[in-house]
């Protein structure tokens, strides 16, 4: 198993000085419940730093926090849940469960998670996918599209492959996780203190961050990073590009503010990271 070599974030796409709006990335993110409103609002904040167009479908009472912060999303487009057929096909990457509830969450006004995210992967198999939260909770791996990126914590991580894990208080080992990512066809991102990616074929460890980044929403933002950056870019080196920059950004303001900082504020130094790392 290797280390993330830095070198690679010069393979990531740069929009060019010529491109116009939309060439760059349209990205949907399908998140958010009556409970768990904020989790796809981190993930919405720094893709839409990221990539051109961000259309972003969640229950209503989310859809109306957007609209009323409307002046900082200028290229996102609110799509309620009975239309997002249209802008699937249109987006060059989902984002599916950063705030979806774990549970059946009919009663509250909530879509099933696992109807909903299923029902879509059926529909839409060849779409670049990164299924995250309430989406990781639910669903069976069978389930799992080709070429998507799948960014669980340790608990979702053993939820998901339960049936394929001996032992569920094991330490999760590189070999399980490349075997997974090679048996299901997609990358995994398995996060923690070091973050391991694999896609089956490959596997690396990212070290870094600090424990300012065990905030809540941490994970969502890393989510909206990757499939940002998914959009116009190969799977494994979105996962392992992402969550180098993600966990950069939490250095970088630890030097500001030591460990005292949240969720919003790493989405808004992810972009001052990016340029300082690929910038030439």
């Amino acid at each position: 198993m290797n280390e993330f070599d830095v070198n690679d974030l010069k393979k990531l796409y740069v929009p060019s000085s010529s491109s116009h709006k939309g060439e760059n990335g349209k990205l949907l993110i399908i998140g958010g419940s009556v409970l768990f409103h904020a989790a796809s609002l981190w993930a919405l904040q720094v893709a839409s730093r990221i990539v051109d167009m961000v259309f972003y479908s969640s229950v209503p009472q989310n859809n109306e926090l957007v609209e009323k912060e409307k002046e900082e999303f200028r290229n996102g487009i609110i799509v309620p849940r009975n239309k997002i057929d249209h802008y699937i096909e249109e987006a060059d990457c989902i984002l599916i469960g950063p705030g979806l509830p774990r549970e059946n969450g009919v009663e509250l006004g909530d879509d099933d998670t696992k109807e909903l995210t299923e029902r879509l992967f059926k529909a839409y198999p060849n779409k670049k996918w990164v299924v995250d939260g309430g989406s990781l909770q639910t669903i069976k791996p069978e389930t799992i599209p080709h070429n998507a990126i799948l960014t669980p914590h340790h608990g979702e991580f053993f939820k998901l492959f339960e049936s394929r894990i001996k032992n569920q208080e094991s330490r999760i080992e590189p070999d399980l996780i490349q075997k997974l990512a090679k048996e299901f066809n997609c990358t995994i991102l398995l996060k923690g203190e070091v973050d391991l990616v694999s896609n089956g074929t490959e596997t690396v460890q990212i070290a870094g961050g600090n424990e300012g980044m065990t905030k809540g929403g941490t994970g969502d933002v890393l989510a909206g990073l990757v499939a940002a950056l998914y959009c116009k870019n190969e799977a494994f080196l979105s996962a392992t590009s992402a969550s180098f920059i993600n966990k950069k950004a939490g250095e970088t303001l630890a030097q500001k503010t030591g460990i005292y900082f949240n969720a919003s504020d790493l989405a808004t130094e992810i972009p001052a990271v990016m340029k300082y790392l690929l910038t030439p």
